[in-house]
């Protein structure tokens, strides 16, 4: 009973687990956080730039069909990188719902990666179409870092 107590408590017995796999763990959960705080604050930094210095670039970015004001849609986003990256950084016990929902917003501002392949739109140096091609690629990979990060995407029986 008192072992069972304890595993719910996340408390596991030398008996559970070998030290090698508490040192993997820990360096695991290490990197997770990591990669949680690093994205984090490059979100911030992002949501910044939306409102600051690379505005009129974001702007350029709004698809034509998109019915919002680009200034509105380029200051919403920036408000919206801002919360979450810095909920990312500060609220390590709501990790996985802010990695889920960081997640959700980089699938929703895909198709705005997808007009600007499509339109040949310029902007934060992608002035051709291969480089307007390949950066589609790195946004499943920033949708599951935001996964790994927030520990959603993890082994069932792997602590953070």
């Amino acid at each position: 009973m008192l072992l069972r107590l304890l595993a719910r408590l996340g408390l596991h017995v030398a008996s559970e687990h070998t030290d090698t796999d508490a040192v993997k763990g820990g360096a695991v959960s290490a990197l997770r956080t990591v990669a949680r705080v690093v994205l984090g604050l490059a979100m911030a930094g992002a949501g910044t730039a939306h409102l600051t210095v690379a505005r009129e670039e974001f702007q350029a970015q709004v698809p034509d069909w998109f019915p919002l004001d680009d200034d509105l849609v380029v200051v919403g986003s920036g408000v919206v990188e801002i919360a979450l990256g810095a909920s990312f950084v500060a609220l390590p016990r709501r990790k996985r719902l802010v990695g889920g929902l960081l997640a959700a917003f980089f699938v929703a501002i895909f198709p705005g990666n997808v007009a600007q392949y499509l339109d040949g739109t310029d902007a934060f140096g992608l002035t051709t179409d291969r480089a307007r091609f390949v950066r589609l690629f790195f946004q499943p990979v920033l949708v599951a870092w935001a996964l790994w990060a927030g520990g959603t995407l993890r082994k069932p029986d792997e602590r953070d």
